[in-house]
C-alpha cells in the first residue's frame, strides 16, 4: 500500500496537480513519509486525503475504460460521455433537455447513465416523443431523476439506501452479491454495468435501464 501511495503521488505530480473535486474532501492533511535504505534516505510528501480518494475510493485514477475509450478524470461528465458510443442516446437527450451546461458545471454530480440499449427498452415512440421540444420539461424531469448532488462512488452505495435526486424524488439502492442496482422502488431496478467513471465534476455509473419517477 505504501509503495502504491508513492507511485500514485509521483504520477500526480508529473501530471500537474490534478483535482477531482471530491465533495467529501474538506481540509487536507499532508503526511511526510521517509523510506530508509542502506545508503540513501528518500523523503516523499503526499496528500493522504487525495491518495485515499484516488487509490482506495476511486480505484482507477488513470481513468475507467468505457467502449474501449479511457474516461479521463480531467474531463467533465459530458466530455467523457461524448466519447462513449454506448451512451450516445443519453448525450442526445441531455442536450435536448438543455442539461449539458449544468452537467459540465462544477457540480459535483453522481450520474446513473442509461445505455443506448436501455433507452431501446422504452415503449415504441416514447423516446422520440421525449426528444420533441414540447417535451423538454418532462425529459429534464426524467434525466434529473438519474442525477444525485455530490459524488458517490460504488463503495458509498449501500443496500436499502435512498438517494435524493436533482429531480427531488427518491432513488432506491439495492446491493446483492456485490452487484449495485438502482430503481424507483416499484419497477425492476437498473443494474450498474460500469461503475466509478470519474470526471472532474463528478462520477458516472453506467446502467442498463432507464429509471422513471413514480407518478404522483
Amino acid at each position: 500500500m505504501h509503495k502504491l501511495l508513492r507511485s500514485s503521488t509521483l504520477a500526480l505530480l508529473a501530471a500537474g496537480s490534478l483535482s477531482f473535486g471530491l465533495a467529501s474532501c474538506g481540509d487536507t492533511t499532508t503526511t511526510e513519509t521517509t523510506t530508509a535504505t542502506t545508503d540513501t534516505t528518500t523523503a516523499t510528501t503526499v496528500d493522504s486525503t487525495a491518495m485515499m480518494a484516488d487509490d482506495a475510493r476511486m480505484g482507477k485514477p488513470e481513468g475507467v475504460m468505457v467502449d474501449g475509450v479511457a474516461m479521463l478524470p480531467t474531463n467533465t461528465i459530458v466530455q467523457n460521455a461524448v466519447m462513449a458510443s454506448s451512451v450516445s442516446t443519453l448525450v442526445k437527450a441531455v442536450q435536448a433537455a438543455g442539461l449539458d451546461g449544468t452537467l459540465s458545471g462544477p457540480g459535483p454530480f453522481t450520474v446513473f447513465a442509461p445505455t443506448n440499449a436501455a433507452f431501446d427498452k422504452l415503449p415504441n415512440g416514447a423516446l422520440a416523443g421525449l426528444l420533441k421540444p414540447e417535451s423538454k420539461e418532462k425529459l429534464a424531469a426524467i434525466l434529473t431523476y438519474h442525477v444525485i448532488p455530490g459524488r458517490l462512488v460504488a463503495q458509498d452505495l449501500k443496500d436499502g439506501q435512498e438517494l435524493t435526486t436533482v429531480n427531488g424524488e427518491k432513488l432506491k439502492v439495492m446491493v446483492k452479491d456485490g452487484v449495485v442496482m438502482v430503481g424507483n422502488g416499484k419497477d425492476a431496478p437498473a443494474t450498474v454495468q460500469v461503475a466509478d467513471v470519474i470526471s472532474s465534476n463528478g462520477v458516472t455509473h453506467v446502467i442498463d435501464g432507464v429509471i422513471l419517477p413514480l407518478a404522483k
